[in-house]
């Protein structure tokens, strides 16, 4: 038994049904090199023999009665590997669009919490004889770190999976706690939260003061004046309250390409990355003829997993607030801009302390937070106050090495992150041998256009090589930019 984290926990919170959080991953294989050949009885039992190495595939919830406090994992003594890995086929011609298009019906639905939070779609019909997969894992259960390191159960670094020895199975605990049991804990834990939160308070306390002094000092004053806030975002068409429907495109861009800006201008991979998200925005709202006139905010998830020690929870995550300035004409002006206000956000994000979040989540009462979601999505509060942020942006660094799951060579991988009330896209990106794979995923009715933004990225990175005068892009997405010029205009509504 073991139980959520305050910060885990809140993602189980959070959700409501038009916010599903869930974070998922849509890849392509090529099973050329499946020994045998490729079946879905095959791939069905490779992935079963491969969950009884990570308890977060065989683990379900077990709720404290009243809501006392955070749930726990208990092992699913009723576990059947039908239920979470399913098949599923895309029509002719079986492109990016087609795999999209499934991947945005699969992450509209929630996952079932009387069971392990994850779900695996093998999807046939593909271009080339290719296939897909589909996963989809509640964020109380991965983060995106932690998400990418399950890779390493799943998948192999041969094609034959018989070249290694299959990893051990771990003990299965029988045992359910008593709702009693559950109870006496959560009371025992409460007694010591005073104690605990008045700790917090203090340190807190020192944090902010350690982030003004950072904000007052002549060296970062031109960094922390770029540094975007809470709340300050313009609003656009994708700013608003959500239903439960999905959209999904996808796209790629060399990973080369981005390190020659990253060399040529003095900025990092990510500050590239953030300026090609920035200028894709400002050709998506140009489009609409919605350019705000200052910049949007984006939230950048960051990993503070220890680099020493166990972690606390599944979740090792903060958050920084950044500016994008779509509003800026000058591509590299808007790269600077970046540079500026992620080195400040860092320096803040260092002063408050990387721990900052996780603490103050244990706190999160059950019955009033899922309540309060509940109520806020219910009311479409989302559109009655200026937006947090306008949309969550996160970079996933992936290998540089082929992986294989039973012997079908991984090809490409689109993550995917949950959307927020009041930021109705989010862009995940994960590099894979020397390729950035985008995963964008929104509200249609927020965002009917996401193949266009999709469009937009390396259109946005071609502008960035031609203003830093490092000649044309040398990676090109066929698939990709033939699932963008075929996909459909904005979606219709649903009756």
């Amino acid at each position: 038994m073991e139980r959520l984290s305050g910060l885990d926990a809140s993602f189980l919170y959070l959700e409501t049904r038009s916010l599903h959080m869930h974070v998922a991953m849509t890849t392509i294989f090529d099973p050329s090199t499946v020994p045998g050949g490729y079946s879905f009885t095959k791939m069905q039992a490779l992935i079963a023999s491969r969950t009884h190495s990570a308890p977060v595939f065989r683990r379900r919830l077990v709720e404290v009665p009243f809501r006392l406090g955070h749930p726990v994992w208990v092992d699913d003594l009723d576990f059947d590997i039908d239920y979470h890995v399913r098949r599923a086929a895309v029509p002719s011609p079986g492109g990016y669009l087609e795999l999209g298009d499934l991947a945005g019906e699969i992450t509209g639905h929630q996952l079932d919490r009387s069971r392990p939070l994850w779900e695996i779609w093998i999807v046939e019909g593909l271009a080339g004889g290719r296939i897909g997969l589909i996963a989809k894992m509640h964020h109380s259960t991965v983060d995106g770190v932690s998400g990418a390191e399950l890779l390493s159960v799943l998948f192999d670094l041969e094609p034959d999976p018989a070249a290694t020895p299959p990893p051990p199975e771990r003990p299965v605990d029988t045992r359910i706690p008593s709702g009693l049991e559950l109870m006496g804990e959560a009371v025992v834990a409460r007694t010591f939260r005073p104690f605990e939160m008045t700790l917090d308070l203090l340190r807190t306390s020192q944090r902010l003061l350690n982030v003004r002094r950072v904000r007052n000092e002549p060296q970062h004053r031109a960094a922390h004046s770029k540094a975007a806030l809470p709340l300050s975002a313009p609003r656009t068409s994708f700013n608003s309250a959500l239903t439960r429907r999905r959209k999904v495109a996808l796209t790629a861009i060399g990973l080369d390409d981005v390190k020659r800006l990253k060399n040529a201008t003095g900025t990092t991979v990510n500050d590239v990355i953030l300026a090609v998200c920035t200028g894709a925005l400002r050709t998506f709202l140009l489009a609409g003829h919605e350019l705000p006139d200052k910049p949007l905010v984006a939230v950048v998830p960051v990993s503070v997993r220890p680099e020493n020690g166990a972690p606390r929870g599944s979740n090792q995550v903060s958050s920084m607030f950044v500016q994008l300035p779509a509003n800026l004409h000058d591509p590299i002006d808007r790269l600077m801009a970046i540079r500026e206000g992620t080195k400040g956000a860092k320096e803040e994000l260092n002063a408050l302390g990387a721990d900052l979040l996780q603490n103050w989540a244990e706190y999160a009462t059950p019955n009033v937070f899922a309540s309060a979601a509940r109520l806020y999505s219910r009311m479409r509060l989302a559109d009655r106050h200026r937006p947090i942020a306008n949309l969550v942006i996160s970079n996933v660094p992936g290998p540089d090495f082929p992986l294989y799951l039973g012997g079908a060579e991984l090809v490409a991988g689109f993550p995917l992150g949950p959307v927020m009330d009041g930021m109705g896209v989010n862009i995940t990106i994960m590099s894979y041998r020397r390729v950035l794979y985008w995963g964008i995923i929104a509200c249609p009715e927020t965002m009917p256009r996401v193949w266009d933004l999709a469009a937009a990225v390396p259109v946005a990175l071609d502008e960035l090589l031609e203003a830093a005068r490092e000649g044309p892009a040398t990676y090109r997405s066929e698939e990709a930019a033939t699932a963008c010029a075929s996909s459909p205009g904005p979606a219709r509504p649903v009756a």
